[in-house]
């Protein structure tokens, strides 16, 4: 993983809140950390190409298959083949992070949050970005029920009200037929008020148990999938 300072910063992130409601209402999920470590992967060679070492086949210290490697160049070919893709790409500032002390209202019950996010893409001429995301999704329908399955509604809305931003989009990539799909959310939306209503309902009750920053900054990592 990026070993840089983002996961031992002290705000709240969507990682946070995504532990707390495994711990309050555990659901079967997959493994996620083979899907997390090859969506680093992509992000860093759509947004920090640096970081990709196409020779040894690594990504900071994680080593990968030729086969998963080799996916992900295809995926990051068809980003880039992309016209909106490349578009929002053009002037933007990737893996942008936005930190902030916010005050919420939860059924009129007002508390202060620290909270933090970092944008795989970032506009500030337009006022907002979006987020990549790998899919084994084959067609439109079936990333946009895999964006409430993984529950994408509230990622989204939680970094829009951190930035203050009124749009906002998923780019998803298919692993599979390397398909783009892309969601637009614009404030009020469906998916914007689906996801406010998930984080705000989190963010109390993290506010409830652990106060205004994170549970503990140096006691686990997260990544912002």
């Amino acid at each position: 993983m990026n070993p840089d300072t983002y996961f031992q910063r002290p705000e709240v992130s969507n990682s946070d809140l995504s532990w707390l409601k495994s711990q309050l209402f555990p659901r079967e999920m997959p493994d996620p950390t083979a899907a997390y470590r090859f969506g680093n992967l992509l992000d860093a060679m759509i947004t920090e190409p640096a970081r990709v070492n196409y020779f040894k086949r690594t990504c900071d210290t994680d080593q990968f298959t030729k086969e998963d490697f080799d996916t992900a160049i295809r995926m990051k070919e068809a980003f880039w083949s992309d016209g909106f893709c490349s578009t929002m790409m053009a002037g933007a500032d990737p893996q942008k992070v936005m930190a902030d002390k916010r005050v919420m209202n939860f059924n009129g019950l007002e508390f202060d949050m620290a909270v933090r996010c970092k944008w795989d893409i970032w506009r500030d001429n337009l006022g907002y970005g979006g987020d990549i995301k790998s899919t084994s999704a084959i067609t439109q329908k079936q990333f946009e029920d895999a964006i409430r399955f993984f529950d994408y509604p509230r990622q989204r809305a939680w970094y829009m009200d951190i930035a203050n931003s009124d749009k906002d989009f998923l780019i998803g990539i298919s692993k599979k037929n390397f398909k783009v799909f892309k969601v637009v959310i614009n404030r009020g939306d469906a998916i914007y008020k689906e996801g406010f209503a998930d984080y705000i309902n989190l963010a109390y009750r993290h506010y409830l148990l652990f106060g205004s920053y994170k549970r503990n900054a140096n006691a686990y990592k997260h990544i912002d999938a």
